[in-house]
């Protein structure tokens, strides 16, 4: 229906709400593919280029440098703007940025390519929530599971079969075919995404309120420091070094390895939305929580310390591993349920922005900390790290794990539940 003002408009149809959903939730799913893509270019990056694993790390992590920077601008925008023409815009961003680095002849225009891919897919996430807890409150973190499961089907596809392709057709050819379907998503975003319509007696906020009521929230930040606890390891290890060290380790091929790493995202993707909807259903965040990074924390460990396990043993760790991590979901719903409804989406920018943030700190530095124990080897003009400093570099990931763990057992119920 719509009023004399024509500021109140009909709902749009259930259908066309959940494939705006959907498909921001795939806007994620793509942005996963170019977040772990790097981990099976290693080697084609670094002969490409003539760099080493500090450097790679870096052109890796330009993508999570822009996206964490401007998660709470996104946040503000998307509060005040509605995720529509947020959500489009940076699909086209993106897909812009993938053409870019397929075509880079310079390490200086990698850098840039990988910059318009982070800027276009820091929207991404944070837009799938944002429609749902606009459209379907009561199923938040079920949604918001669901849509980290479709990230985490991308970061795959983004391992095994990437890398397949890279081996096919080159890492080139194979950045161009992501680039085709970054424009056909861009199409399916503008066409079904819908924003709910301000009724004209609502107040008008000032633009950034929001973000000042969710900063000055402490349950925000301890929601934000879980949060970077359980994705820290899964960004470093799985989206960039955990290929080249379970070559090094097991002797393994580049796709065989990449297949192997990918399964700590398969554990993933199951446990977001199941934990989501077992957290909805019984209302027990924290205890979720603390025991999701706990098993996370001995998960990872495992791995580092005893990577030449038994291959099934090794796989069903990993899966564990993942599936603990998958309770960083509900550091969003944290931060939801303890702000206002118009502080909503900066809060979610606030944690999304953390939770990305350490995989800018973590690629690089793990980079950082392999060139130091470097021992000179080389393979086709890309370096290769020994066993035992891949071991010592890795150590960091499960005191993030730690970190996460001692705060979730200080996040509160919320009043309103």
């Amino acid at each position: 229906m719509s009023t004399e003002t024509g500021t109140i408009s009909a709902t749009p149809a259930k259908a066309l709400l959940l494939a705006g959903w959907f498909f921001a939730s795939v806007f994620f799913l793509y942005a996963f593919v170019l977040r772990v893509s790097p981990s099976v270019m290693v080697d084609d990056l670094m002969r490409e280029f003539a760099v080493g694993g500090a450097i790679l790390g870096n052109l890796s992590a330009v993508y999570f440098y822009v996206y964490a920077s401007i998660q709470i601008p996104v946040g503000v925008a998307i509060d005040r703007l509605g995720a529509r023409r947020l959500a489009t815009g940076a699909a086209a961003i993106c897909t812009a940025g993938v053409m870019v680095f397929a075509s880079a002849e310079t390490i200086e225009m990698a850098y840039v390519g990988r910059f318009l891919i982070g800027l276009g897919c820091a929207c991404s996430f944070v837009a799938a929530l944002s429609v749902a807890a606009i459209w379907f409150p009561a199923r938040f973190a079920l949604l918001g599971g669901l849509a980290q499961a479709l990230g985490v089907l991308g970061g795959i596809l983004g391992q095994a079969p990437f890398g397949y392709a890279v081996e096919q057709i080159g890492w080139r050819d194979t950045n161009w075919a992501v680039a085709i379907g970054g424009a056909v998503l861009t199409v399916c975003l503008f066409l079904t995404v819908r924003d709910k319509v301000q009724a004209h007696d609502e107040p008008a906020r000032p633009l950034l309120e929001g973000l000042k009521r969710a900063l000055s929230n402490r349950q925000t930040w301890l929601a934000a420091a879980f949060g970077v606890g359980m994705t820290g390891s899964m960004l470093a290890f799985g989206g960039l070094w955990g290929v080249p060290f379970l070559i090094e380790a097991r002797g393994m091929t580049k796709p065989e390895a990449a297949a192997l790493a990918s399964v700590m995202f398969f554990g993933w993707g199951i446990g977001a939305p199941v934990i989501g909807w077992l957290s909805d259903k019984l209302g027990k965040r924290r205890r979720f929580m603390v025991a999701g990074g706990l098993l996370a924390t001995v998960g990872i460990s495992l791995v580092i310390l005893f990577p030449a396990m038994p291959l099934p043993l090794l796989q069903a760790v990993l899966a564990l591993q993942g599936f603990g991590s998958a309770t960083m979901v509900l550091s969003f719903a944290v931060a939801r349920e303890h702000n206002p409804a118009w502080a909503n989406s900066a809060a979610l920018g606030i944690i999304n922005s953390f939770v990305v943030g350490s995989g800018a700190v973590l690629q690089p530095f793990i980079g950082y900390l392999l060139d130091l124990g470097w021992q000179g080897r080389m393979v086709d003009g890309a370096r290769v790290y020994a066993l035992e400093t891949f071991e010592t570099a890795f150590l960091i990931l499960p005191l993030f794990c730690l970190a996460g763990v001692a705060a979730a057992c200080f996040i509160r119920l919320p009043h309103n539940r």
